[in-house]
């Protein structure tokens, strides 16, 4: 397939020499401004025409002179009509600095993705999605992302005003701190998976944290697109009743991830497909930034949504998105099948996470949440239960679960191991709470192998299984509400991470 270049897509601009380079699709490249710009003192209009297979992110040049105290960015763009099942126009913008559009560079000044028409950058000040600092004199670049293309093309007008001025002092950043008051070791809940007007979502972080206490939520992760900029305005909405953990969704064209629990003020780039060969530096990234690596909504049916990027370096993964729906039932037996093949061939698993993706009304925050068994309320400590698999995720705060497997006096639960000869006695338990007429069931690496009747309207009840490390290498449990459809399972109340049974081999 041919690559059309910088000058097929955006034709040099008049008076100044043409940058047409080859343009990629993951990869960074630079591009002249349109032909058509009309001229303001301070002002500049321009206007260009993406073509069907335009690359992933095209860099339009504009010329900042010394003195300027405010950027201001303006767009829009043509929605023709496209045939039924055919994606329409769909243009995502972002600012880049005089120092650069490199991948991993520092040249960030933010992305608003499609939320926004408009976007400012100051010293003191900035839209939200953007970070203010200096208006330093030299070439900076709008980063246009032309998500998804009409056959007609897609034709847009950037309008930048430049204002000059005496620049204001840019604000140091506060920081939510890394613990809470907690209560010692407890199950904590939180959801990790949070969006505010910083990015796409319509909430203010206080909103935010206020849903999430209402939600009897312990912790958060803040997890804007492709942008840093809120984390410095979560600091007076954390307190001794929540931690708030930073973060972004890293949201590339073949898949999101959670960077879970960064280090304030880490970015890491998104500019990237599969084929590109470049997630690995940039899990990496994340990694030495102290969060953790969390592919979210892996099988959701959004354009770019699905994971192709593998499992290798992930630390777990989002199965429960949102409202249960059948991406998230795909998700689950997927992830069943690798817990099947990691016991099979002696490697590691990858725990399941539950969070809400909340954006704006009627998102519920905390809807899933994931209940994680840690030491303490720090990021630290729930980073690592996380990561351990010790915990299980609730539809809502009402869903309580207690899992074990035990044999003579001995005990483990999610994310543990029950090292135990392949024949001894096994007993599995689990106890429910919260889940009125809800089902229990009992899974293995054979598959289902226990159905409980209904539990109670009063919604607490017992489930009780005996097993063998010869028959099951795990056993997870599932609480499903009643409603089904034939073979397919009710809506998902509950589940756990699993229990490994049995010894590991020499």
């Amino acid at each position: 397939m041919s690559i059309p270049t910088g000058r097929d897509l955006l034709p040099r601009r008049a008076g100044r020499p043409s940058l047409a380079g080859a343009g990629t699709w993951g990869l960074v490249a630079q591009f002249p401004a349109p032909l058509e710009a009309a001229y303001v003192e301070g002002v500049t209009t321009m206007r260009g025409t993406l073509p069907p297979g335009s690359p992933d992110y095209v860099y339009v040049p504009v010329d900042v002179p010394p003195g300027v105290r405010e950027l201001r960015v303006s767009y829009n763009y043509d929605r023709p009509s496209v045939p039924p099942g055919t994606p329409g126009n769909a243009l995502d913008i972002g600012l880049f600095d005089e120092r650069g559009t490199e991948l991993g560079g520092k040249g960030f000044r933010g992305w608003s993705g499609g939320a926004r028409t408009e976007f400012f950058v100051r010293a003191d000040d900035a839209t939200p999605g953007y970070l203010p600092g200096p208006i330093r004199p030299g070439t900076w670049h709008i980063a246009l992302g032309p998500y998804t293309v009409a056959p007609q093309g897609l034709s847009y007008e950037l309008t930048v005003t430049l204002t000059h001025g005496e620049p204001g002092e840019t604000p140091e950043p506060v920081y939510p701190p890394t613990r809470a008051k907690g209560r010692g070791r407890a199950w904590y809940r939180g959801d990790c998976h949070l969006h505010t007007w910083y990015s796409d979502g319509r909430r203010t972080p206080a909103e935010v944290a206020a849903l999430a206490r209402a939600a009897g939520l312990d912790f958060i992760n803040s997890s804007d697109h492709n942008t840093h900029s809120s984390h410095p305005h979560w600091a007076s909405a954390a307190g001794d009743d929540l931690l708030i953990m930073l973060g972004e969704e890293v949201t590339t064209r073949n898949g999101h991830v959670l960077a879970l629990g960064t280090d304030p003020g880490t970015f890491v780039d998104w500019r990237y497909r599969a084929r590109d060969n470049r997630w690995a530096t940039y899990a990496r990234r994340i990694h030495s930034a102290g969060g953790l690596v969390v592919p979210a909504h892996p099988h959701a049916t959004c354009v770019g949504c699905g994971w192709k990027f593998g499992f290798g370096e992930a630390d777990a993964v989002e199965v429960w998105n949102g409202p249960w729906t059948p991406d998230d039932e795909v998700t689950l037996a997927e992830w069943d099948n690798m817990l099947v093949a990691s016991v099979r061939e002696g490697r590691d698993w990858i725990p399941a996470m539950g969070n809400s993706d909340a954006h704006r009304n009627p998102d519920v925050v905390g809807m899933p949440q994931t209940v994680v068994l840690a030491e303490d309320l720090t990021r630290e400590a729930i980073q690592d239960g996380i990561r351990a698999g010790r915990s299980y995720v609730a539809e809502s705060k009402n869903v309580s679960l207690s899992f074990t497997a035990s044999a003579d006096d001995r005990a483990a639960g999610p994310g543990e191991r029950l090292e135990v000869d392949r024949e001894t006695p096994v007993t599995v338990r689990l106890e429910a709470a919260g889940a009125p007429r809800c089902t229990i069931r009992l899974v293995t690496d054979q598959g289902v192998l226990f159905t409980s009747e209904p539990l109670p309207v009063a919604g607490s009840g017992v489930a009780e299984w005996r097993t063998t490390a010869c028959y099951a290498a795990y056993v997870r449990a599932e609480l499903r509400h009643e409603a089904a459809v034939g073979p397919v399972p009710g809506v998902m109340a509950g589940f756990t991470n699993p229990v490994f049974l049995g010894r590991l081999a020499k």
